[in-house]
């Protein structure tokens, strides 16, 4: 390609119809590469900043450039689309897809190989998600992330119980509900077993005294007490913010309470699972069916013809994970329930026919996915005579400066210098 100075450039490229650009985006900079069809290219370096973002985007409308193409790299093209939008036909490549199958990989080699593609129409253009749905996806995604470190970290006190011969998690299912925080919270204080079990707030638990004496035969030393009560405290820091980031999904899922319901409708389905399913989602007449949707979210088997020999593999995984996760979940709660519905007789045929639990879960999935499609499309609730779904609980999308008690803002306030006194009447109902 022969290059010319910009000035030169910029009146023979305004001549040329197709002008596109392609981007090789990092955490602090780009470089960018405008091509046109005439075989003239122009190549610069820009910050990953406010200033240098919008000269880009100057340099963008000023070569009349028609089509800006970026790779999919984590969170870095945000910002892009947000300065550019409405300015530029904006085109997010999926990194498989444009990956540089040559040696030699640079810079410049990849923003010119990114344009390259553009003006040839070589790339499928990703999905964008609306400001509405991200918003709710990066929430949910949070949240999904604090439930995941939580999960750890009660993993680490299950593995302090088990050094010291306490095998708490083999008697209840659940050790940090109601009665297993009981017990932990006993034995850090040094609680006999007596003591104990006398005082478990649940009486099916109470019946297993046996079990719960051979499970705790053993005391707790100094080292695992202090561990645990770190890892308590970090649990209940974590819970509190899950609640607060559940109370503003409540609030960000309101747009969307139509489609709420109707994928509440569904058994095994839950509010968390339901606000997830729609952030992942996005506009669902994005896809022409229910098949394309499943194969977008990667939840469909693996094919590979050879010779006339057709063999299918596991599921691809491509696209969200966290949509595949939450169907998986979604799978896993109706497949332990006790109803005879159609989805719990579909679960044990597959079940019956493969004899694998995992393979028979990941076509309940497919299929929980392919029947929210459809319901969504007609705009109807899913109805089973045999199924008699409870209301699910939705959490209260109060703000989080409304679930913090008095106590709490004080200590905000105070922290910021500012001295508090707390005067309470009588009288003042």
């Amino acid at each position: 390609m022969i290059i010319i100075c910009p000035y030169q450039a910029s009146e023979t490229m305004d001549s040329d119809k197709e002008i596109v650009c392609g981007a090789d985006i990092h955490k602090d900079f780009l470089i960018a590469t405008m091509i046109s069809r005439s075989g003239l290219k122009l190549q610069e370096r820009f910050n990953m900043n406010q200033d240098g973002l919008l000269a880009f985007r100057s340099w963008i409308i000023n070569h009349r450039c028609q089509r800006l193409a970026v790779e999919s790299t984590g969170g870095f093209w945000y910002p892009i689309f947000t300065i550019l939008e409405g300015h530029v036909e904006f085109i997010l490549a999926n990194a498989y897809q444009i990956r540089n199958i040559e040696h030699k990989k640079t810079d410049k080699l990849d923003s010119e190989r990114i344009a390259i593609y553009c003006l040839n129409n070589l790339i499928t253009p990703s999905r964008i998600y609306p400001k509405d749905y991200r918003d709710l996806r990066s929430i949910t995604r949070a949240r999904e992330t604090l439930v995941n470190a939580r999960s750890k970290i009660k993993n680490q006190i299950h593995q302090s119980l088990s050094t010291c011969c306490i095998k708490l998690s083999s008697v209840i299912s659940d050790s940090f509900g109601k009665s297993g925080r009981y017990i932990i919270d006993r034995l850090l204080e040094g609680k006999t077993i007596d003591q104990i079990i006398s005082g478990i707030p649940s009486k099916r638990i109470r019946k297993k005294e046996d079990e719960l004496r051979e499970a705790i035969k053993n005391g707790l030393d100094p080292v695992q007490v202090f561990l645990i009560k770190a890892n308590l405290d970090v649990i209940d820091d974590i819970s509190k913010k899950i609640k607060i980031l559940e109370a503003e999904i409540a609030e960000k899922v309101k747009p969307f309470e139509d489609d709420l319901k109707i994928i509440l409708s569904v058994p095994g389905v839950g509010f968390i699972s339901a606000a997830t399913i729609i952030a992942e989602m996005g506009d669902y007449r994005d896809f022409p069916s229910a098949d394309k949707m499943a194969k977008y979210f990667g939840i469909v088997p693996s094919v590979y013809q050879s010779a006339g020999k057709l063999r299918t593999g596991k599921i691809t995984k491509t696209g969200s994970k966290h949509m595949r996760r939450i169907l998986v979940e979604v799978a896993k709660a109706i497949s332990r329930t006790k109803k005879n519905s159609r989805l719990m007789r579909f679960f044990q045929r597959i079940l019956a026919r493969c004899g694998k639990k995992n393979i028979a879960t990941v076509a309940l999935a497919r299929k929980v996915l392919c029947i929210i499609y459809h319901l969504l499309m007609n705009h109807e609730n899913y109805q089973e005579p045999e199924v008699t779904k409870t209301k699910p609980k939705i959490p209260s999308s109060v703000s989080p400066i409304r679930m913090m008690d008095i106590d709490e803002m004080i200590k905000i306030i105070s922290q910021a210098g500012y001295l508090v006194e707390k005067d309470l009447k009588e009288g003042c109902g």
